[in-house]
């Protein structure tokens, strides 16, 4: 009788890295870039121990808007309103009205979409002291456009007495906290929420209200951008050095207002191109504004915009979307080479 005859083990298969569900509400962080967890959290619990008005509210997001470690930390100054966002304005204005600070969270697509009446209506022209900070700005969530706030901006730059900061990283957040605390009136910051990158320490970055500044120099491009696109314009940036690109990168974070003369004095050098670049959609968002000052002042670079497109986004995971969308690193430096 024969023996059975040994076969080969197949080989092993090169391992794929494979991107599961929670991809859809991933850090923004790359891999193994720096990050710094709950800033906004952080610096309002260090705030609301030298500022006794401060009160923390939310609508039933206190963990994923890091509204938790202020719970913790002051319990009798923590609002849980449910899911009720009209009603969580409502009660910041009243808050406001009897001498409290209040910082109000949610996502920005139930803070603006669902509660922008209460807003405008509320605290807005009554010019309350009420600041709102809302999570998942633009395309930070995979969950399709009942979680992608790709509008707010538009929404919330058409209301009057309201600053809107859209801040950069960890760093920017931990800043502009106590900078709304010495702003009166009404703030909207976009807000970046758990492990948030750590981009502008390399820079010596400090927030200045209202003001834009120019992170890096560059002869052939000028990138203005906020937010979540600062970060992937540095990054591009750098990878567009060595044959590739000169480019520039000025950092707007204050949407509303903007800070007309420095975009004025960086879009009138002769010769670079202006591109845009912003987490929104390219309807009413900073390109708009950018390209509107522009025209109104008789200054007419080439001008492009890396903005989301205006329709309903996909849900998925966060990497591929953004290079589907265009706003990932890769796809930005692709599209500047075309363009030159």
């Amino acid at each position: 009788m024969n023996a059975p005859t040994k076969t080969a083990a197949p080989a092993a298969a090169t391992p794929t890295k494979r991107l599961t569900t929670s991809a859809m509400i991933a850090s923004i962080a790359g891999e193994g870039q720096a990050t710094r967890a709950a800033p906004f959290g952080k610096a309002l619990v260090a705030l609301a121990e030298q500022r006794p008005e401060v009160v923390g509210l939310t609508a039933d997001l206190a963990k994923y808007t890091d509204l938790h470690l202020f719970a913790q930390a002051h319990p009798e100054r923590f609002f849980q309103m449910g899911m009720a966002e009209q009603l969580l304005m409502a009660a910041a204005g009243g808050l406001a009205k009897e001498g409290f600070m209040p910082f109000a969270t949610t996502y920005a697509v139930f803070g603006t979409r669902r509660a922008y009446d209460f807003i405008h209506q509320v605290i807005a022209e009554e010019n309350l002291n009420v600041k709102i900070c809302c999570a998942l700005p633009g395309l930070t969530t995979g969950y399709g456009p009942s979680h992608q706030a790709t509008e707010d901006l538009g929404m919330m730059r058409g209301i009057p007495n309201l600053t809107v900061i859209d801040p950069c990283d960890a760093r920017e957040i931990e800043q502009v906290v106590p900078a709304m605390a010495e702003h009166q009136g009404p703030v909207y910051m976009r807000l970046l929420r758990g492990q948030v990158p750590v981009v502008l320490d390399e820079y010596g970055y400090q927030f200045r209200w209202g003001q834009a500044q120019l992170l890096r120099g560059g002869r052939e491009v000028l990138i203005i951008s906020s937010g979540l696109l600062t970060m992937r314009g540095l990054e591009a940036a750098k990878a567009l050095e060595g044959g590739g690109a000169d480019v520039a990168v000025l950092h707007v974070p204050t949407i509303k207002p903007l800070d007309e003369a420095t975009l004025l004095r960086e879009c009138a050098v002769p010769g670079r191109l202006v591109v845009v670049a912003e987490n929104h959609a390219a309807i009413g968002g900073l390109g708009e504004a950018v390209a509107s000052l522009l025209m109104r002042n008789g200054i007419h670079p080439a001008f492009r915009q890396i903005a989301l497109p205006d329709a309903f986004l996909d849900a998925g995971a966060l990497p591929t979307l953004h290079d589907r969308y265009g706003i990932s690193t890769e796809a930005i430096v692709a599209q500047i080479k075309s363009w030159l």
